[in-house]
């Protein structure tokens, strides 16, 4: 089954190596599971940033990976969080 965790982030400053230094470290330790992570900047705020984990695996995790978690627990020092687990529809 595939599920994306979306984290966004709303932060008055992003300090951009500090960020990108924290994000990198993130990707370095994949699941087999994890087919991607993607990070977005708002099209007008840019200090709006949203990272997207794609999974593929037999059940979604509701409450959100270890991984997921970890990471929007990590990111709060950045400014406020918004965090929520999405199931692909099925066709």
């Amino acid at each position: 089954m595939k599920w994306l965790e979306i984290i966004k982030l709303r932060s008055g400053r992003i300090e951009e190596n500090l960020l990108e230094e924290f994000l990198r470290s993130f990707r370095s330790g994949r699941s087999r599971e994890l087919v991607g992570i993607k990070t977005y900047r708002h099209a007008s705020l840019e200090n709006d940033l949203s990272v997207h984990l794609y999974w593929d695996s037999e059940k979604p995790e509701q409450e959100g990976s270890a991984l997921g978690l970890r990471l929007a627990q990590g990111l709060k020092e950045f400014g406020l969080i918004d965090y929520s687990i999405w199931i692909e529809k099925a066709k």
